[in-house]
């Protein structure tokens, strides 16, 4: 139960931003007013202004409009509760679980935008599963830019794990191949492939990523086991757009969303979730290593609607 808490509490400094729009706004409405038609809209504009997206707002609306007009709901104040036992159904348990491979190296492919933290977040992924007692080999595929190589070297040496590199320039589909080849050969537990930052308008770059995907199936079977977008949540509703168009080049297993602090729409939680069904696995809560979490929506849910003064307790 210690631990619980302070996972949301951890949750709840970086979901301050959102919870002020969302459960301050529900305050702010409910106060005082009868349950009908018209509150029931102006809740669906508040779950709209929290970053929850279209798809979500008009799910949640629906769902309190059918309890509303079946008599399961019949004073405003409920609406809170009734909304947190929706959001907490959005994902099933086996959403959560990192995807393993039954035998030998699982396969874990990592995209995103250029400026995402997707570096950090590979090291936090990285971090985590040594933890667990796992070896981990990474692989540098974004052979464009040598600071993007360097810094998954200096994460790398900082956690005690080896690196694929190849030449700056070279075919990053090559470079996936030899790192495959060496987690197979070594016995390696999870190979992490780490690929250029991308832009999802530019499609070239895109049939990249597929390119790769394709060289990892080949050397072994049934990989990538995982295939992790990473997601700015300081972005809003465009990274459930990025979502929609990296999910069309391949086919995602999980969101590993980044920069979870103060400044986060973590609304955007739900409108993935929602927009495009893609699990988010993970959570980036700061700038080290130990600052992740796997995903858990019971705590993210409690975490959104906890109160200032609870969550001012919690961080005391």
């Amino acid at each position: 139960m210690a631990l619980f808490r302070s996972v949301i509490s951890k949750l709840a400094e970086g979901l301050r931003k959102t919870r002020q729009t969302l459960v301050g706004g529900l305050r702010a409405l409910l106060g005082g007013r009868v349950l009908d038609a018209a509150l029931l809209a102006e809740v669906e504009t508040t779950l709209l202004q929290a970053d929850v997206g279209v798809v979500a707002a008009r799910r949640l609306s629906d769902s309190l409009r059918a309890d509303f007009r079946a008599g399961a709901l019949a004073r405003s104040e409920d609406i809170p509760e009734h909304l947190k036992r929706q959001l907490k159904a959005m994902w099933p348990e086996s959403d959560r679980r990192l995807n393993l491979a039954a035998s030998g190296t699982t396969v874990v492919l990592v995209t995103g935008i250029n400026g995402a933290g997707k570096t950090t977040s590979i090291a936090k992924l990285t971090a985590l599963l040594r933890r667990e007692g796992k070896t981990v080999l990474l692989a540098a595929c974004d052979t464009f830019r040598a600071g993007a190589v360097r810094q998954l070297e200096v994460w790398a040496e900082r956690l005690g794990v080896e690196l694929i590199r190849g030449q700056q320039g070279g075919d990053p589909a090559a470079v996936a191949y030899d790192a495959a080849k060496a987690a197979v050969s070594r016995g390696v537990d999870v190979l992490i492939v780490d690929t250029a930052g991308r832009l999802h308008t530019q499609d070239h770059l895109m049939r990249q990523l597929t390119k790769i995907r394709s060289v990892l199936q080949k050397v072994i079977a049934g990989s990538p086991h995982e295939t992790l977008l990473v997601l700015d949540a300081t972005v809003g509703q465009n990274a459930v757009r990025q979502a929609e168009e990296f999910a069309k080049a391949v086919p995602l297993t999980g969101i590993f969303l980044s920069k979870l602090d103060g400044t986060a729409r973590g609304g955007v939680v739900i409108a993935v979730r929602a927009a495009t069904d893609v699990p988010v696995k993970f959570v980036g809560l700061g700038e080290t290593p130990e600052d992740v979490e796997p995903f858990d929506p019971g705590a993210f849910v409690e975490a959104l609607f906890a109160s200032e003064a609870a969550s001012a307790a919690e961080r005391a």
